[in-house]
């Protein structure tokens, strides 16, 4: 007798969460249209319709003077300078990221809750003021510009302070990314490989590395799409040397406050389709990372 009326609780509260969990996921059909509507709105308005706008006006005289704008001497400069730019800052702050998400989720040491305050802090100032930093430190005016200027080495105004700049605003992406990573995977499994008899490098390469591959990809993708986009920084330390130091952001402010309208969108869509290009991939790592996930769950259930 004991054991029915338990079992018709457990139905009873079965089919209670069950009724409570539709109502509260679902409603009316005009809410949900109502919802919907008013996301798809947004959408178009603050994304679809200006995204459109960028390659209707880069090609509205021909293609052309769309290739002519690109194949542009300074174009073409603006062009390299932001891939070096890139180039040099992601696998620096990838280093960085790994060394930083390593030490916060395996260790416990004092000044961590610093450490991770430090990694926030590109979040919290604005990129122009990071620019003005680096003047005031690096500059002619500046704490080292005296010295900097003996020896012949210019940081601001030059290829090294844009690197600076940029190296600045995107380190947190990384070790952001892969720091609750690491923590919600904890550390058993490098345990048991130290245990196993394993060095460092081959915890690393073993364990480590392939639990938040996806997650370090992730991370770089955000990473090097906030690197050739940045304009903040990098617009202060330049100079704004047409073919020297101008990225393609700054080249496309040169452009369009020069009323050469076309050439400046026909820049600006190439970082219009990079931003594409990046969400495809951050889309992709996020289905391929839910991808295995859901196999690591059925092996482990199986």
């Amino acid at each position: 007798m004991a054991a029915a009326n338990a079992q018709s609780l457990s139905q009873y509260a079965k089919y209670h969460n069950k009724v409570g969990r539709s109502r509260a996921t679902s409603e009316s059909p005009w809410v949900r249209y109502t919802l919907i509507g008013v996301a798809l709105l947004f959408l178009c308005l603050f994304l679809f319709i200006p995204l459109a706008a960028v390659f209707v006006e880069a090609f509205r005289k021909g293609a052309e003077t769309y290739f002519a704008a690109l194949t542009e001497a300074d174009a073409l400069s603006a062009v390299k300078l932001t891939l070096i730019a890139a180039a040099i800052s992601v696998p620096l702050n990838l280093v960085f990221g790994v060394s930083a998400a390593w030490a916060i989720s395996k260790f416990e040491f004092k000044g961590k809750s610093f450490l991770i305050t430090l990694i926030d802090l590109p979040f919290a100032i604005s990129p122009v003021i990071a620019g003005l930093i680096y003047v005031l430190i690096f500059g002619l005016q500046g704490w080292f510009g005296e010295w900097l200027s003996d020896h012949d080495f210019k940081i601001v105004f030059a290829v090294p302070g844009i690197v600076l700049a940029t190296i600045f605003v995107t380190f947190p992406f990384i070790a952001r990314e892969l720091i609750p990573l690491m923590q919600a995977q904890g550390k058993d499994e490098e345990e048991a490989a130290m245990v196993l008899g394993a060095s460092g490098w081959q915890m690393f390469w073993h364990v480590t590395l392939p639990n938040i591959k996806w997650g370090l990809l992730y991370g770089v993708i955000l990473c090097n799409a906030r690197a050739m986009g940045e304009f903040g920084a990098v617009s202060v330390v330049s100079g704004h040397i047409r073919g020297l130091t101008n990225t393609m952001p700054l080249h496309v402010e040169i452009l369009y406050n020069e009323y050469n309208y076309a050439a400046a969108f026909a820049v600006a869509s190439v970082l219009a389709l990079l931003a594409l290009v990046t969400l495809a991939l951050k889309t992709y790592v996020e289905w391929q990372a839910a991808r295995n996930a859901q196999e690591t769950e059925r092996e482990i259930t199986e």
